[in-house]
C-alpha cells in the first residue's frame, strides 16, 4: 500500500502573468470553460458558483503564490494558472516543475514555497518536520489531480504492446533484459520480438510517480518486486533520468527503452496496455480507468485534523475498466501559515483547483481523471481549516 512519502532554478518555473504565445492558444479551452462561471457574488455554495466551493471566488485578491514540485502536475498547473488569473488578474503564481516531488517538499519544508506538488503525500517524520513552519497543526496533503502512470517504450517495429504486471516487474528488476525474451512473448502471443537488449528508464530525483510505480509493483507482484516502495527508485542499473520530462526524451531518443511517466506528459510517445487483475486482460490509459481504479484502490487515512491523504492498495484493481495503475498527486499546504494574507490568496488558488471547474480543466488540457465530488467537497473542508 502507498504509504506517505514526501533548490529553486528559475529556468522551469511557469509564471502566469506572462504567457508563452504557443501555451496560450493551448489553453483557450481552459480559459473558455471559466468564463462559463458565474461572478464571484454568485450565492456561496451554489452549483454555478466559480469555485462550486462554499466560498465565492474573490476577484479583487493580489498577491504572488510560489510553489513547485510534481512534475505530473506540469501541464495541469499551467492550464489552472491561466485560468485562475484570468478570474484573479491581481496573482501571479509561479510553479517550478523541475523540482519533482521530492524537490518540491523538501523546499516547502525550508520554507521556500506557499505550497508543495507532490505525487506521494508527506511521511510521518516529514510531517513532523513541517510543525517547524506550520505550527502545531502541521500540514495538509490535499488531493488535487488524478492521472495514470504510463509505461511507454520504443521498439521499432513493435506496435501495440501488452505487459502483464509480472512481465513488468521483471522488466524494471533487469530480471527480463531482452525484448524477445519469454515472458514478453507470452504477454504478446504471434508479436515479431526483436532480441534487441532492453534499456530501463527510471527517474533520477525524489519522485512520486516513482513512489506510485513502485506501490503498484510491490502490491501486485511482491514476490517479484521485493524492493520498498519510495520516491527513490531502489533497483541498480538503470538509466536514471532528472524529471518526467528527461525520462520521455530518453525513451524516445532511444531504441529498445522503456520507462514510466505520467500520462499526461508523454506527448507521442508509445505507452503499453497493461494487464489488470489476473487474468490475461490488457487495457489501456484512460480517464475514466483511472476514476474507477481511484474508487476500487483508495482509502483515506489522515496523518492529522483535515488531512486527506488516500493510500492506495493496487491490488484491489481487479475491473476491466480499470487502469491499473493509477497516480494521484497532492498539493501540500500548512495549516497555520505565517502571513494571513498569503494564507488567503493560496487557499483560494488551491481552492480553485480542487472545485469542479478546476478538474474539469486539468481534464479537458492534461487528460486527467476529475477527482470524486465526495473527495473534492473534503478538499473544500480542509482549506476552511487553513489560516
Amino acid at each position: 500500500m502507498l504509504a506517505r512519502r514526501g533548490h529553486h532554478p528559475e529556468g522551469n518555473t511557469v509564471k502566469f502573468k506572462h504567457v508563452a504565445t504557443a501555451g496560450a492558444v493551448a489553453l483557450a479551452a481552459a480559459i473558455a470553460l471559466t468564463s462559463c462561471a458565474s461572478t464571484p457574488s454568485a450565492t456561496p455554495g451554489a452549483s454555478n458558483n466559480a469555485t462550486s466551493a462554499a466560498t465565492p471566488l474573490d476577484t479583487t485578491l493580489t498577491g504572488t503564490i510560489t510553489a513547485g514540485g510534481s512534475s505530473a502536475q506540469a501541464n495541469a498547473q499551467t492550464a489552472w494558472s491561466t485560468a485562475f488569473h484570468t478570474q484573479v488578474a491581481g496573482t501571479t503564481i509561479n510553479y517550478d516543475k523541475s523540482q519533482g516531488s521530492g524537490g518540491g517538499v523538501t523546499n516547502w519544508l525550508a520554507g521556500s514555497y506557499d505550497f508543495a506538488g507532490s505525487d506521494a503525500a508527506l511521511t510521518a517524520a516529514q510531517q513532523t518536520s513541517s510543525q517547524a513552519n506550520c505550527g502545531a497543526g502541521g500540514a495538509l496533503d490535499l488531493p488535487a489531480y488524478l492521472s495514470g502512470v504510463a509505461i511507454i517504450y520504443n521498439l521499432p517495429g513493435v506496435t501495440g504492446l501488452k505487459l502483464s504486471s509480472a512481465t513488468l516487474a521483471k522488466i524494471f528488476t533487469l530480471q527480463v533484459k531482452t525484448w524477445n525474451d519469454p515472458a514478453i512473448a507470452a504477454d504478446n502471443p504471434g508479436a515479431s520480438l526483436p532480441s534487441t537488449a532492453i534499456t530501463v528508464v527510471t527517474r533520477s530525483d525524489g519522485s512520486g510517480t516513482t513512489a506510485n510505480f513502485t506501490t503498484y509493483l510491490h502490491d501486485v507482484q511482491p514476490s517479484i518486486f521485493t524492493q520498498a516502495a519510495g520516491t527513490a527508485w531502489p533497483v541498480a542499473g538503470t538509466s536514471g533520468q532528472q524529471g518526467g520530462s528527461g525520462v520521455v526524451n530518453t525513451v524516445t531518443a532511444g531504441a529498445g527503452t522503456i520507462g514510466y511517466a505520467d500520462h499526461s506528459s508523454i506527448g507521442t510517445a508509445t505507452a503499453a496496455d497493461i494487464q489488470v487483475g489476473t487474468a490475461k486482460t490488457f487495457v489501456t490509459y484512460s480517464a475514466k480507468g483511472a476514476t474507477n481504479a481511484f474508487a476500487a484502490a483508495a482509502t483515506t487515512t489522515p496523518s492529522t485534523k483535515g488531512d486527506l491523504t488516500q493510500v492506495l492498495d493496487y491490488s484491489k484493481i481487479t475491473n476491466k475498466d480499470s487502469y491499473p495503475i493509477p497516480l494521484l498527486s497532492y498539493q501540500i499546504l500548512c495549516t497555520t501559515f505565517k502571513d494571513p494574507a498569503q494564507a488567503k490568496v493560496t487557499k483560494a488558488y488551491l481552492g480553485y483547483i480542487g472545485s469542479e471547474i478546476g478538474q474539469a480543466i486539468a481534464a479537458k488540457n492534461a487528460g486527467s481523471a476529475p477527482l470524486p465530488a465526495a473527495i473534492l467537497a473534503d478538499v473544500q473542508k480542509s482549506l476552511a481549516l487553513v489560516k
